[in-house]
């Protein structure tokens, strides 16, 4: 897709993202086809919005190739029933809904790799069953009218946000929450209490987010008290892609993240520079390679200990990798004979494809299968470097472990940068982030250098 096409907020963006979120992710379904339960019984306020909400999922299910099936009954909640879905929405749920047998029911579905998906008064839900409460991530405590607010959106790669904007303008029922989710789970995007009246979290307010919990997936948003949220284009595509990684039809990045400084936020390219032919455009936050053999390499900053995170999507079978450990240069091929290439590629030998250290040490196969995304989608990598070991993660699983011994190269200090790699190959990047290790060696790594040199 070229840049000017990139998907925002509007509903014809929305719209036509939701088209094409059937493609299948790279890990297989639990059967056939995909099965999702909602689940809406309320022993509290009950929102108008539920038959809304249970016939916007039955639509995307029609649409994009799973089954659903709604219920208010309870019963559905052991080990056969439950046994049939990939994942439950708790949409809207409210009080006490579950007895003591069918809360443990559910807790076995969910070690045993189940989905969770909560909209909305999903955190008013079940107050005295820790279980639940760490699953769902956070619980309910209060809210102000109904209201336009701005969401600020952190995660740009994971399904449920990557057709959104850096900024998401909406009006809705925004909760205040008992806690604040974001040391244990993984936030995607936060309310702007700025923005609006009636928020209670310090200017921190978590609003959607997504973990790995007890052996299954969870995805909560905050969003979605009005019946206007489920004909609308961006929220559906939001539930849609919270869906998709509670089923495990979508990979993501679901560790919790804190810590991290931008490199890239994509508002701009300050502190890099081009090495060689080629270029990247900037548009809607995003860094899309052109032409080339080139390098955008970080010229502001040396690193040393770190751990670097960042955000990249194929369009089809292209090439394009991110260098780590080579020193200061204008030439593009430093960093190829000097540093180490973490490749990205669709379709290339072991050791020259995605997860690789460029022909160097190949990823570990089946992990990356499991753990990638397929052209068309966003992935995340986080390469994590700690003197001469290097360690890679995509999608939140870890896929390639390496340590140099090539005395003509060294990780311990040294620039990052992000390759265009030729004509034919187009590769877009995303939020380049970066959190300096406690162990970085000695003498000045991650120090601020004049000019980039050593």
């Amino acid at each position: 897709m070229h840049p000017s096409a990139r998907l925002g907020v509007t509903a014809a963006a929305a719209t036509a993202l939701l088209a094409t979120m059937a493609l299948p992710g790279a890990a297989a379904p639990h059967r056939a086809e995909n099965r999702v339960l909602v689940f809406s019984k309320t022993a509290g306020f009950r929102h108008d919005s539920l038959p809304d909400g249970i016939a916007a999922v039955k639509d995307l299910g029609a649409q994009h190739g799973f089954a659903v099936d709604a219920t208010e009954d309870a019963g559905t909640f052991n080990d056969t029933d439950l046994a049939r879905y990939d994942a439950v929405v708790f949409l809207s749920t409210t009080g006490d809904v579950l007895d003591s047998a069918q809360q443990t029911a559910f807790e076995r579905y969910i070690s045993d790799g189940g989905g969770y998906v909560g909209v909305h008064a999903a955190a008013d839900t079940e107050y005295d069953w820790p279980f639940y409460g760490g699953l769902a991530g956070a619980y309910f405590d209060s809210h102000p009218a109904i209201q336009p607010a701005t969401v600020r959106v952190e995660d740009r790669a994971h399904p449920a946000s990557a057709h959104l904007g850096a900024a998401w303008d909406r009006t809705d029922e925004w909760y205040n929450y008992r806690s604040n989710p974001r040391e244990r789970a993984h936030v995607l995007a936060a309310l702007d209490e700025s923005t609006y009246t009636g928020g209670t979290m310090n200017g921190d307010h978590p609003l959607a987010w997504c973990q790995e919990y007890q052996g299954g997936r969870a995805f909560y948003t905050g969003a979605g008290h009005t019946k206007e949220s489920f004909a609308d284009p961006a929220f559906r595509t939001h539930l849609l892609g919270g869906i998709r990684y509670a089923t495990g039809e979508a990979q993501a990045d679901c560790r919790p993240e804190q810590g991290y400084r931008p490199l890239f936020d994509g508002t701009s390219t300050d502190g890099w520079k081009q090495a060689g032919p080629g270029s990247f455009t900037l548009n809607d936050g995003t860094l899309t390679s052109t032409g080339g053999m080139g390098l955008l390499w970080y010229e502001a900053q040396e690193l040393g200990s770190y751990s670097l995170k960042l955000d990249w999507k194929m369009t089809g079978d292209d090439n394009s990798g991110v260098f780590v450990g080579f020193p200061a240069s204008d030439d593009p091929w430093s960093a190829v004979d000097k540093g180490y290439e973490i490749q990205i590629d669709a379709s290339d030998a072991a050791d020259r494809t995605t997860g690789s250290v460029y022909t160097f040490q190949a990823a570990d196969i089946p992990a990356r299968d499991a753990a990638l995304n397929p052209p068309g989608a966003w992935n995340t990598y986080e390469i994590r470097v700690e003197g001469e070991h290097l360690q890679l993660w995509l999608n939140g699983r870890k896929i390639n472990d390496f340590t140099n011994t090539d005395p003509a190269r060294s990780l311990r200090q040294g620039h990052i940068g992000i390759q265009n790699h030729g004509a034919d190959d187009e590769v877009a990047f995303r939020n380049v982030r970066v959190k300096e290790l406690p162990d970085a060696p000695a003498g000045g790594a991650g120090a601020e250098r004049k000019g980039g040199k050593r």
